[in-house]
């Protein structure tokens, strides 16, 4: 049986990684922000001082920040661009859940490469409940961001009009597992094997979405689809050139139907 499915525009982004200089100027703005914030308090700190502990005009904050909360995120921008070049550049034979599981710990990394400036900033964020906005924000987008790549990757007419539901579901289990994992990074001190915890946590997010009949795996990859009615009749779909022991997979899976 043929597997038939709706092609997904690619991915085009017109945002630019920051050049290093930019990148730089960014982070130091963000350390002197971090640092005032935790010394004199986040509403005692002026966006003049912010600039001036930096080392920088007033101008030149605003050029890289629209406010001062958003100062201490210097590194969002930048790692969004990374994720869409993820999504935009996938395997072909790859689930598309395991692609947005890729591009997420592009976010992972970020946090993981400073693992003290991360600490402090998480404390900040906890303390500061406009702080703690900014970044909810920063993170949405890329929940936007997967939700629109994982709709892109549904059959045609695959669930009643129900896709962009489940994009958003499976999007935000990603999202969750990742930060449920950060979270409890952060709160040992950025301390342990913070990858291994997230590929756990994937693991269980694949096992949960990995065969939803609605997502297909890119051009190339493996599907897999049930249908059961009465407890009769069980539909299972996948590629025509798919290897046996995919098919086999397949049939299984169709056969276990839905846990519980």
């Amino acid at each position: 049986m043929e597997y038939v499915r709706l092609m997904a525009l690619p991915l085009k982004s017109a945002r630019q990684p920051s050049s290093p200089q930019r990148l730089q100027v960014r982070r130091r703005l963000a350390a002197a922000a971090m640092e005032l914030f935790a010394s004199k308090g986040y509403e005692a700190t002026t966006v003049d001082e912010i600039a001036a502990t930096a080392g920088v005009a007033r101008r030149t904050f605003f050029r890289h920040f629209r406010s001062k909360e958003e100062a201490i995120f210097p590194d969002h921008d930048d790692t969004l661009v990374r994720v869409e070049a993820v999504l935009a550049a996938a395997p072909a034979r790859e689930h598309p859940i395991d692609t947005v599981c890729r591009g997420i710990k592009q976010v992972m990394r970020m946090y993981a490469a400073s693992p003290a400036v991360s600490v402090q900033r998480y404390r900040l964020t906890r303390e500061v409940p406009t702080l703690r906005e900014r970044e909810i924000a920063s993170v949405s987008r890329y929940e936007r961001l997967f939700t629109r790549y994982l709709l892109g990757q549904f059959d045609e007419q695959s669930h009643n009009g129900d896709e962009p539901l489940l994009a958003e579901v499976a999007a935000g289990a990603v999202v969750t597992a990742h930060n449920h994992v950060l979270r409890r990074w952060l709160r040992r001190g950025g301390e342990g094997d913070v990858e291994a915890e997230l590929d756990h946590a994937f693991a269980i997010v694949r096992r949960t979405f990995g065969a939803l009949p609605v997502i297909a795996a890119s051009s190339g990859g493996a599907a897999t689809a049930a249908v059961a009615g009465s407890g009769e009749v069980v539909v299972a779909v996948a590629r025509t050139n798919a290897p046996l022991d995919e098919v086999m997979r397949t049939i299984e899976r169709a056969l276990a139907g839905p846990a519980g």
